[in-house]
């Protein structure tokens, strides 16, 4: 395998995160399978050598030593002798996720690593099932925190749990159009809205983008919730704030994503596929959608929105580098793979 395994190890591809699993952890243990991948090819052939041994010759009783030139393999370059080709790879992570939730986690190898800088700077959305528990608080939001209140919920209903959910969408969606700093008098604004490409300029709280109730069977309610630039304790105090809102009190006992810019569930490797196959094929699989994607979310933000935004360019120019990252993965789209 060797370079030609790495050749194919350049673009994104997602994995799913257990809970209870940090993804150091994760990315360390992906890092060790592709490593035994790409070190587990057949060596090639050893170098020959002349070296003159020393032996006897003829058939006589009294046999005279003479040298005799022989080849003889090269050991020098042997994996016994000088360890494995390859040591390390450099695998970056995505939006991450803490060791509590679960979902889809995008990394990224080689080129990919610029990619996921691409995608940090198309601010895309994200989905979460969110698990709630009424009735109860704890101090850091999950229902396994230790415990500070307890209340009753019999009075909370479906239709006020999604009254409270839509005043919850309508208040961050006037903050996201705050964010963009975009003119909303302006037809590229209008287009952009209507594409549903508007996006914060730069760093802003979390923007909730949609959330809504699929299931209420009280305790318990799910939500899904379309949001960016989230962490997963701000999900949890967001259950903690309906709660309140709805005069009862109510910890979160899951959180799971979904989809992470546009990689789903379907597309994340489980436990029993990271490994260099696995992982190969789903980078070649998700290339094409990656430089599509990419390129609508972050070419038409050039001139309206001034993407990437202060703070945080490119390698080089906004431009060039999404030049770069479209062209390298249109690059690997056609000719099946991306030179190491």
């Amino acid at each position: 395998m060797g370079s030609r395994g790495l050749a194919r190890l350049h673009g994104l591809f997602a994995v799913y995160k257990p809970p209870g699993l940090k993804w150091k952890h994760l990315r360390d243990t992906v890092e060790l399978q592709l490593l035994k991948g790409v070190n587990a090819g057949k060596a090639p052939a050893p170098e020959q050598r002349v070296r003159f041994l020393l032996g006897p010759v003829g058939d006589r009783e009294e046999k005279a030593l003479t040298l005799t030139a022989t080849s003889v393999p090269t050991l020098t370059n042997h994996p016994l002798v000088c360890g494995p080709a390859f040591t390390s790879l450099k695998i970056g992570v995505g939006h991450r996720l803490d060791a509590q939730a679960s979902g889809v986690l995008v990394l990224g190898v080689g080129h990919g690593r610029r990619l996921l800088t691409s995608m940090y700077n198309a601010h895309l959305t994200k989905d979460y099932t969110v698990r709630g528990l009424l009735g109860k608080a704890t101090d850091d939001f999950c229902e396994d925190g230790r415990l500070v209140e307890k209340s009753t919920y019999d009075h909370v209903t479906r239709e006020k749990l999604d009254r409270i959910l839509a005043l919850i969408q309508g208040s961050h969606q006037k903050a996201l159009v705050m964010y963009s700093n975009l003119d909303l008098q302006t037809q590229e604004a209008y287009d952009m809205a209507v594409r549903g490409l508007i996006r914060p300029m730069g760093k802003s709280p979390m923007l909730v983008t949609g959330i809504r109730c699929v299931s209420f069977a009280p305790p318990e309610f799910l939500l899904e919730v379309q949001c960016m630039h989230e962490t997963q304790k701000q999900l949890r105090r967001l259950v903690h704030e309906i709660g309140l809102e709805l005069k009862t009190t109510a910890v979160c006992s899951q959180v799971r994503r979904s989809r992470d810019g546009f990689f789903t569930l379907d597309d994340a490797l489980l436990r029993t596929q990271w490994d260099l196959h696995s992982i190969q094929d789903a980078i070649q699989a998700a290339a094409p959608r990656v430089a599509a994607e990419l390129e609508k979310s972050l070419r038409p933000g050039l001139g309206t929105q001034r993407l990437p935004g202060p703070g945080r360019p490119w390698d080089s120019s906004s431009a060039s580098g999404l030049e770069s990252c479209v062209g390298t993965l249109k690059g690997q789209v056609a000719g099946g793979s991306v030179d190491g």
